[in-house]
């Protein structure tokens, strides 16, 4: 501009010089790429993205203690159910025997009554609603689960199994019993283990 100034006083022409005029003059503007300071870029993204993993990694560990937490209480109540089950067994075994005598002692009348026909009958009557077998497994399988729970690692797929063999052992043992407090200790078993079952879909 100061050369337009003189040039205008020295030669006695009109300085009429604009910016448009200047921006069409040759390397007057000059566009060019700014390279990106990648370093930085990196150092910002690479702070939110650490941040965001740990919190993810957080939230994570949270949500499963949470879940192991709940499948361990839902583990002691089927314990407890299946303690029931075991301490009632027997005394439907005495009950059916107590019935029978009365049963043989009311249509017998005086008559003396066979001691070794009952104890045949009781037997076979055991055998039928015998679910300890049932009970040693359930038992079994609840510990083994506890223990996988406590140890961590990706358990999802043995967990599902074991709790499908779990359902397998209650099924056996409600279509065995006899009695209405067992058959009801029995559902109860399998919709624990129905929870169970679908809270283990969220673990890997």
């Amino acid at each position: 501009m100061d050369y337009f100034a003189k040039m205008e006083t020295q030669f006695g022409i009109q300085n009429d010089i604009r910016v448009s005029t200047l921006a069409r003059c040759p390397e007057v503007l000059i566009m060019e790429e700014v390279p990106e300071d990648e370093e930085q870029m990196w150092k910002l993204l690479s702070e939110t993205i650490e941040e965001a993993a740990k919190r993810f990694v957080e939230t994570r560990v949270t949500e499963g203690e949470n879940l192991k937490n709940d499948l361990l209480g839902k583990l002691k109540f089927m314990t407890e159910l299946v303690e029931f089950i075991e301490e009632r067994s027997p005394r439907i075994l005495l009950e059916y025997r107590a019935k029978l005598e009365d049963k043989v002692k009311e249509l017998l009348a005086n008559a003396s009554v066979d001691e070794g026909r009952i104890a045949a009958e009781v037997t076979i009557f055991a055998d039928k609603i015998c679910v300890d077998e049932e009970t040693v497994r359930l038992r079994s399988h609840i510990e083994n689960t506890s223990a996988e729970l406590n140890a961590g690692g990706s358990v999802g797929r043995k967990l599902d199994f074991i709790a499908q063999e779990m359902n397998r052992e209650a099924n056996t043992i409600l279509s065995k019993a006899n009695d209405l407090e067992i058959s009801d200790k029995a559902i109860a078993l399998k919709t624990e283990i129905e929870k169970v079952r679908e809270q283990i879909q969220n673990i890997e």
